[in-house]
C-alpha cells in the first residue's frame, strides 16, 4: 500500500506549486507597463498550454526517463507517458517498497515545476519580444534545457551534479532560479533595452496586481519547498518553517535597504523582497536550521537590490521585471549559502556545511554544481536563440511602431483598461 498520507499531501502540494504560474501572471502583469499588461500575463498562461503538452510528451522522459546509466540526460522509453497507467494499475496489488505515492502524482507535480521555471524567463524579455518567438523558445528551451538540467541535478544515482559533483539543489535553486534567471539575462542581451531604455523610469502600473501574485507565489511555494521531500514528515515541516521565515526576513530586510536607499519604503519592494527570500531558501530548505534561514533572507534582500538597481544601469542589460536580479541573483546566492549552513544529518550526501564541519568540500561542490549549470544553459541558450531567430526571420523583437503602441493591442488585439486611450509615458 502506499503511504495515504504522504499521497494527499503531494496531491495537495501539486495544487500549490500549479497555483505560482496565474500568481507569477498577476506578479508580473502589475510589474509590466500599461499597455503590455495582456501580453506580459498571457505569457505566463501560454506557458501553462506549451509546457503542459511538452511535458507529457517529451518533458518528463528526458528529466526523468530511462535507467540511470546516463549522467546529462534520462531517456526515450516513457515518451507521451506510455506505460505509467498500465504500471499503475499493475502495482496495485504489489507495491514496490519504496514507493511512497503513485508515480503519476510525481509527474504532475514536475510538471508544475517546469512551467513555473519557463514563466519566470518571460518577465526578462516584457514589452519587447515577438510572442510566437517567446512559445517557440520557451518550448523548446524546457526540453532541451530545463528537463535535462533536472535530471542532471534531481535524477539520482549516476548525475551528473547531485551525484558526481555532490553539489545540493532542495526545491530548484539551480533547475529553477539560476537556469530561468540566466536564461531571462541572456534574452535580454539579446533584445536590447526596451524604447527609451536609461533615458526614462518605468514604474508599475498596477501595485494591488503586484501584491496579489506576489501572495499567490508565497501561498504556491509551500508545495514548492514542502513537497520536495516527497513525503509528508519532519523535513517537510523543516522546509516549510525555512520558507516562513526566510520570506519574512527578506521582505522585513527589503524594507529597511529601501528605506535607506531611497527615503520610502514600498508595497513593491515588500513583495519583490518576499520573493527574494523565498528564492534564496529554496536550494537550502530542507537542509539547514531556521536560523540560517533567517540569515539567508535577511543577506538576499540588499544583494539583489543592488543587482535591480545598480547591475542593469552598469552593465546597460535591460531585464524589464527582474527576473535575473531576483531569480538569478538569489539561486546563486542560495547555491553558495547552502554551502555553509547545511547541517551534516540533513544532507543528502552526507557532507555538511562548512560552519558545521570545517571541511569546504560541500561549499566547493555547490560553486562547482552552479558553475556547470551556468556553463551547461548559457552555451545551450545561444544555440537555441540563433535556431529560433533564424526561423523567425532574423528578428526576436516586434517592430518599433507595435512597441510604441503596445503589444496588448498590436499582438493580441485587446486591452487590459478599454477606456485609456493614451500612450505610457
Amino acid at each position: 500500500m502506499y503511504d495515504t498520507g504522504s499521497t494527499a499531501f503531494m496531491l495537495v502540494c501539486t495544487m500549490l506549486v500549479l497555483f505560482m504560474t496565474p500568481g507569477l501572471a498577476f506578479f508580473y502583469g502589475g510589474l509590466a507597463r500599461r499597455k503590455n499588461v495582456v501580453n506580459t500575463m498571457l505569457m505566463c498562461f501560454a506557458v501553462i498550454g506549451v509546457v503542459g503538452l511538452l511535458w507529457v510528451i517529451a518533458g518528463w522522459s528526458f528529466a526523468y526517463g530511462g535507467d540511470g546509466s546516463l549522467p546529462w540526460f534520462g531517456g526515450l522509453d516513457q515518451l507521451g507517458l506510455v506505460g505509467l497507467v498500465p504500471g499503475m494499475l499493475s502495482e496495485a496489488d504489489a507495491v514496490p517498497a519504496d514507493a511512497v505515492y503513485p508515480s503519476l502524482v510525481d509527474v504532475c507535480f514536475q510538471m508544475a515545476f517546469a512551467m513555473i521555471t519557463a514563466a519566470i524567463v518571460t518577465g526578462s524579455v516584457a514589452g519587447r519580444m515577438r510572442f510566437g518567438a517567446v512559445l517557440a523558445f520557451i518550448g523548446v528551451w524546457s526540453l532541451v534545457v530545463y528537463a535535462p538540467l533536472a535530471h542532471m541535478v534531481w535524477g539520482g544515482e549516476g548525475s551528473l551534479i547531485g551525484d558526481v559533483i555532490g553539489a545540493l539543489d532542495f526545491a530548484g535553486g539551480d533547475v529553477v532560479h539560476i537556469s530561468s534567471g540566466v536564461t531571462g539575462l541572456i534574452l535580454s542581451l539579446v533584445l536590447g533595452g526596451r524604447a527609451g531604455f536609461g533615458l526614462k523610469s518605468y514604474r508599475p502600473h498596477n501595485v494591488p496586481f503586484v501584491a496579489l501574485g506576489a501572495g499567490l507565489l508565497w501561498l504556491g511555494w509551500f508545495g514548492f519547498n514542502g513537497g520536495s521531500e516527497f513525503a509528508a514528515d519532519e523535513v517537510a515541516a523543516l522546509a516549510m518553517l525555512n520558507t516562513v521565515i526566510s520570506s519574512a526576513a527578506g521582505l522585513a530586510s527589503w524594507l529597511v535597504v529601501e528605506r535607506v536607499a531611497s527615503g520610502t519604503p514600498s508595497l513593491v519592494g515588500a513583495c519583490t523582497g518576499l520573493v527574494a527570500g523565498l528564492v534564496v531558501v529554496t536550494p537550502a530548505a530542507g537542509f539547514v536550521e531556521p536560523w540560517a534561514a533567517v540569515v539567508m533572507g535577511l543577506v538576499v534582500s540588499p544583494v539583489c537590490y543592488l543587482a535591480i538597481s545598480k547591475l542593469k544601469a552598469r552593465f546597460g542589460y535591460d531585464d524589464a521585471l527582474d527576473a535575473f536580479g531576483c531569480h538569478g541573483v538569489g539561486g546563486l546566492l542560495g547555491g553558495v549559502l547552502t554551502g555553509l549552513f547545511c547541517v551534516p544529518e540533513l544532507s543528502w550526501t552526507g557532507k555538511g556545511g562548512l560552519l558545521y564541519t570545517g571541511d569546504p568540500s560541500l561549499l566547493v561542490s555547490q560553486v562547482l554544481g552552479i558553475l556547470v549549470t551556468l556553463a551547461i544553459v548559457v552555451v545551450l541558450d545561444l544555440v537555441i536563440v540563433a535556431a529560433v531567430r533564424a526561423a523567425f526571420g532574423g528578428s526576436l523583437r516586434v517592430s518599433a511602431h507595435d512597441e510604441a503602441l503596445g503589444l496588448d493591442v498590436t499582438a493580441h488585439g485587446e486591452s487590459a483598461y478599454p477606456a485609456f486611450t493614451g500612450l505610457d509615458a
